[in-house]
């Protein structure tokens, strides 16, 4: 079905990648997860895949590929490991993309070539522990002073917390602005008064660190403002516009995994002298899960190809993110039903699908604010 969308380039990438997500990526997807190490070795093999900066082009050290691309790559290695999947994600939609959008051609050299090469990692800070859907009501402050702004504040549920050495960093600069006192920020980690706090212990994707960052005093070069002042709250929303598509495609993977391991399980399964896919309810089931999971994938592939067009593409992304995290839920439960007793138990990868499966609905946005984004722009006729 899928292949109604793809050129052989696309289908070169798809195939590399699930070959390298079934070969080198799923095989260690149990140990990561239960033990919720960062998987080095993996991520560096990305980088030298180019899958670290995919849509970056080839003069700032990226693949020079398009969105679509990107997410066919990142559905086959979620596919394979979640955990490391939203570790290319959120280098690739959250960190590369604001830099190549927003950045000067200074920064793009300096930060974006080593990001986009895979030589560095990114994280983007935007949550804080008192706030999270409401992106403007940002309390970590920047006082500009000199040649430098002064950050102060506390970020929260930051994704590559813990490992990134470049961080895309939201601050306001006056709070009676709201939204329009936001500014953004390149961070490096070596900043004095920049610190790595608590780290989370998740339901799902434990293989990846989410993390709490301390801003004391820090000192940010103001030749590190990302975009204008001012201009941040608009930076934050378009970047997760694209990161949203980078999420739908997370689900997607999950989702695939699930349903395989699923069909697997009942061609396996005996049950009143047959195995249980003879059932007809067994039958439903299965049909009903690839039916939303091609539903799911084609509204993520016409999102990342409004993308490539340069067309505005919040609806398409927000309804993308919407409905493949939700179908990713409903999927991967069914899964476990279709396991039985065993679904519930950790010798089977469902169990594990089940847990990565609930972060989609809720990072880069609620399932509530994609609805809040496709229902104000559908009624703002």
């Amino acid at each position: 079905m899928e292949d109604l969308f793809l050129e052989e380039q696309h289908i070169a990438i798809r195939n590399a990648a699930r070959e390298f997500a079934k070969k080198e990526i799923q095989p260690k997807a149990k140990e990561i997860d239960e033990t919720g190490r960062f998987p080095t070795e993996l991520v560096k093999e990305l980088g030298n895949m180019g899958f670290m900066g995919m849509y970056v082009p080839e003069e700032y050290g990226g693949a020079g590929l398009d969105t679509l691309s990107y997410i066919l790559a990142l559905e086959e290695v979620c596919a394979g490991c979640a955990s490391t999947g939203v570790i290319m994600s959120v280098n690739n939609s959250l960190v590369c993309s604001p830099l190549l959008k927003f950045g000067s051609e200074e920064q793009k050299k300096k930060y974006l070539v080593p990001l986009a090469q895979g030589k560095k990692l990114g994280c983007f800070a935007l949550s804080e522990p008192g706030n999270g859907s409401d992106a403007a009501a940002l309390r970590t402050t920047a006082k500009k002073d000199g040649d430098f702004y002064i950050l102060n504040g506390t970020k929260n549920f930051i994704t590559n917390g813990k490992e990134a050495e470049t961080c895309i960093l939201f601050a306001t600069m006056d709070p009676a602005k709201g939204h329009k006192g936001v500014s953004a920020f390149i961070v490096e980690r070596g900043f004095a008064g920049y610190s790595v706090g608590k780290l989370e212990d998740k339901l799902g994707i434990t293989g990846s660190s989410t993390a709490q960052l301390h801003l004391d005093n820090v000192k940010v070069p103001a030749a590190n403002l990302l975009g204008k002042e001012g201009e941040g709250f608009k930076i934050a929303m378009n970047t997760l516009d694209g990161g949203r598509i980078g999420i739908a495609a997370q689900a997607l993977g999950i989702a695939v995994a699930a349903l395989e391991a699923a069909k697997n399980f009942v061609r396996e399964r005996q049950a009143f002298g047959n195995p249980i896919a003879k059932l007809q309810g067994i039958q439903w089931t299965v049909a009903d899960m690839s039916t939303r999971l091609h539903a799911a994938k084609l509204l993520t592939y016409r999102a990342a190809r409004k993308r490539d067009t340069g067309e505005r593409y919040t609806q398409e992304a927000a309804m993308a993110k919407l409905y493949a995290s939700e179908m990713c839920m409903w999927l991967t439960t069914k899964a476990i039903q279709l396991h039985g007793g065993y679904g519930y138990c950790k010798e089977y990868p469902v169990e594990r699908h089940f847990r990565d499966a609930k972060i989609t609905e809720i990072y880069e946005g609620t399932s509530e604010i994609q609805r809040i984004v496709i229902g104000s722009i559908e009624l703002s006729d």
